[in-house]
């Protein structure tokens, strides 16, 4: 019996553009999803990079106004994967005219904004996904399981760093990602937007917070026309533009629950390309992961012996794991992109069912308010 057609159109085609074509191409080879995820339309500013984006993952139009692809009638989902400056009004035309929306983070720009995207998509009934997509990480939902089981007990500690060392170089182009008007924040949203996602999911909401923000390199080159932030971009020494956003910051917060916890987001520590770790701390063991080696958990339970206590370390990989029956045998390691694959193939589920997913646009409110 074959499957309905979920016609999806993209918007943005560098770094998240190639990560989402690749999960709506796999999902449907590796999961059992209710709907054949055609890509029906890309869309970028660019049109010759766009055609060329749109010819090697196999989208089947091209246009350059997102207004377009949103009022075709034969799309039912847009993928939003531009800058976050764009996100509010992208998403408010695709709930507005009847598509369900996949969203990259950060959610946007202002806590205001998500709200509106969150009320947008409400009033018309459509699903909506914001990709925090550590969440889907096997060795992560380990971690919620033995939370949700007792392991740890009560949470008294969160701390987390999400490192990463891109723009050390002073003569690292001024890319979009350092403009308040693009960007918002520097790595206080970029990085952050992801640690406090997996904050309220492991450990629950934030109830206060206090922030120290700190800018090292104030100007940069200006970058050749189509730069991205992981590419090799031509710049003119003589032309220099201003950073307008922070290097790093460091965040503390109280919980909920009476637990604290600690945000380190930076992206000037050498020699961390993708560090993102949390350690929970509680009455009965604690919880340790590190995004660089992401099928690994440490775990301590003070209920071991004493002979045996010690942190071990769960390599998540077993078909008793999440998403890990659909992959490879055991030992078999995934990957970054791997996460993206499990977001597509439960977001479809999500609307065969008409059941949330999480997060949804209400988490994204959430962590936009922290």
């Amino acid at each position: 019996m074959s499957k309905p057609d979920l016609n999806i159109g993209i918007i943005g085609y560098n770094f998240m553009g190639k990560a989402h074509s690749n999960a709506w191409l796999q999902a449907n080879k590796f999961f059992d999803a209710p709907y054949n995820a055609v890509l029906k339309a890309a869309c970028g500013r660019n049109e010759q990079a766009t055609r060329a984006f749109a010819e090697n993952w196999g989208w089947e139009k091209v246009e350059t106004d997102w207004r377009k692809v949103i009022g075709r009638d034969d799309i039912d989902l847009i993928d939003i994967a531009t800058p976050q400056v764009l996100h509010h009004d992208i998403a408010v035309a695709a709930a507005e005219a009847g598509k369900h929306i996949f969203c990259e983070k950060p959610m946007c720009l202002t806590t205001t904004e998500a709200k509106g995207m969150l009320a947008a998509a409400e009033k018309a009934g459509v699903r909506h996904y914001l990709n925090h997509n550590y969440r889907r990480v096997p060795a992560i939902r380990l971690a919620r399981r033995l939370i949700d089981e007792g392991a740890v007990g009560r949470i008294y500690h969160w701390r987390c760093a999400y490192q990463q060392d891109w723009i050390v170089d002073p003569n690292f182009p001024l890319t979009w990602q350092l403009t308040k008007e693009a960007a918002g924040t520097g790595p206080h949203a970029d990085l952050n937007s992801h640690t406090v996602d997996l904050a309220h999911y492991l450990v629950g909401d934030i109830k206060d917070v206090s922030c120290t923000m700190a800018s090292f390199i104030k100007e940069r080159p200006i970058p050749s026309e189509g730069a991205t932030a992981f590419s090799e971009a031509e710049t003119s020494p003589a032309e220099m533009g201003e950073v307008t956003v922070e290097d790093t910051s460091l965040m503390h917060v109280e919980f909920e629950n009476g637990a604290i916890g600690s945000f380190e987001a930076t992206r000037f520590a050498a020699g961390r390309r993708n560090r993102n770790s949390f350690e929970i701390y509680g009455s009965e063991g604690s919880i340790s992961f590190n995004l660089e080696q992401m099928n690994e958990l440490q775990v301590y339970s003070r209920n071991d012996p004493p002979h045996a206590q010690g942190f071990k370390t769960i390599l998540a990989t077993e078909p008793c794991h999440d998403y890990m029956k659909n992959w490879w045998p055991p030992g078999h390691v995934i990957g970054y992109e791997h996460e993206f694959v499990h977001a597509a193939a439960d977001f479809m589920e999500a609307i065969a069912s008409g059941t949330p997913i999480d997060p949804d646009f209400s988490d994204g409110v959430k962590t936009m308010a922290v």
